[in-house]
């Protein structure tokens, strides 16, 4: 979530958008040929994690973690989550299921492996290892769950998916995104930064996940690279001091920028981070980055920058605390076209990037209307705020 430069400039308090759950029976669904999903009457009927021919094995590949959005490695604390479920199931004798938003594990099964995740993290003393069992306990359930169910590039159900509609586009070689993702929106369907590397892909908008050690070590390794100058977060933060884009690269000297779209030298890329997450969920990321900015530079001086825009078209069916606060992929949107607006960047045709992901947007809202009313559900926002108060 992001906030344009009034909010910021106002002392808000963030709140966190209600989740969109069904409260009608889901459709059926496409399957795999290894899959199964058990069927209720429940408000979210569960789904069956994917079994493998050879006994059973409930595994991660390396083919199948790259297939939801990345290219690092598969993390090894998820890995290791996996099999830990895996164990659980057989000690139990009970079938792991899954249902809900963001594929949630249900049924007795879940009352035991909640006793059990419960106790491992009680017993984890330091911070930094609790928030990475967290983040990895949240993916590893969310990768089982919509194994066979959600498409993995549009993180749609299959019967949505909308990977035909989007056209894919180059992004600017001087700009690099990086989607610094809640593990909690990980798989989210109504998600809009998995519209980044749908368009762009994910070498120009690379995803990494909260509390995800290899994740953050990607990025930080390519802050250090690129140097403190190159590095903008778009999250203002009414204890950091932002600047308007035009404030902040009017004045900037391109001519180093001006490089072969091949090039390898970070040094030369502009790297802008944008925050995927509840506001709750954001403040604790902003920290984080906060925390490994003075490990990095030596102070938490993250440079920051606001946007000057308008309401996401996202607002139609999915809450925000505001009417002027936006989404992801509005914010990315916002971003390149007030970089076109700059005589240093009107040869780069931004502006028509942007286009590519506001018609991305536009498609994404479209299906999941469609699914919205398919199943009964109101496709009208609820009005929350009515002003905001500053």
């Amino acid at each position: 979530m992001l906030s344009t430069a009034r909010v910021f400039a106002c002392n808000f308090k963030p709140s966190q958008s209600p989740p969109l759950r069904s409260k009608t029976q889901m459709e059926a669904r496409t399957r795999s040929p290894q899959s199964t999903f058990s069927r209720s009457g429940s408000l979210s009927p569960p789904r069956e994690s994917l079994r493998e021919e050879n006994g059973g094995g409930t595994v991660i590949t390396l083919q199948e973690w790259q297939g939801w959005g990345t290219e690092s490695p598969l993390p090894e604390r998820v890995a290791e989550i996996v099999h830990e479920l895996k164990y659980l199931e057989k000690d139990f004798n009970a079938q792991m299921s899954f249902g809900g938003v963001g594929g949630k594990l249900q049924g007795d099964f879940k009352i035991q492996e909640d006793k059990k995740h419960r106790a491992t993290y009680q017993a984890l003393g330091d911070s930094e290892k609790k928030l990475q069992f967290f983040s990895a306990r949240q993916i590893a359930c969310r990768l089982l769950g919509s194994r066979g169910y959600l498409c993995q590039k549009c993180w749609l159900a299959l019967e949505d998916c909308m990977c035909s509609k989007v056209i894919p586009c180059a992004l600017w070689h001087g700009i690099r995104f990086w989607l610094y993702m809640h593990p909690k929106d990980f798989l989210r369907q109504n998600n809009t930064g998995k519209l980044l590397w749908q368009v762009f892909g994910v070498k120009a908008a690379t995803l990494c996940l909260f509390g995800i050690a290899e994740h953050e070590e990607i990025m930080w390794n390519t802050f250090a690279l690129a140097g403190k100058s190159n590095v903008w977060c778009l999250y203002p933060n009414k204890n950091a001091p932002t600047k308007l884009v035009q404030d902040s690269f009017a004045q900037e000297s391109l001519g180093g920028l001006e490089c072969p779209s091949t090039t390898t030298n970070r040094e030369k890329i502009l790297n802008f981070i944008l925050i995927d997450g509840t506001w709750n969920n954001s403040a604790a990321m902003f920290r984080r980055l906060k925390e490994q900015a003075k490990l990095a530079w030596g102070e938490e001086d993250l440079p920051c920058i606001s946007l000057a825009m308008g309401a996401s078209a996202m607002h139609k069916l999915r809450p925000q605390p505001s009417w002027d606060r936006t989404c992801t992929a509005a914010a990315a949107i916002g971003l390149l076209s007030e970089l076109q607006l700059i005589p240093e960047f009107g040869s780069y045709r931004l502006d028509k990037q942007a286009e590519a992901v506001e018609d991305a947007l536009t498609v994404l809202l479209e299906a999941l209307t469609a699914r919205r009313l398919r199943m009964g559900r109101s496709i009208s926002r609820k009005q929350r705020h009515n002003t905001d108060i500053c």
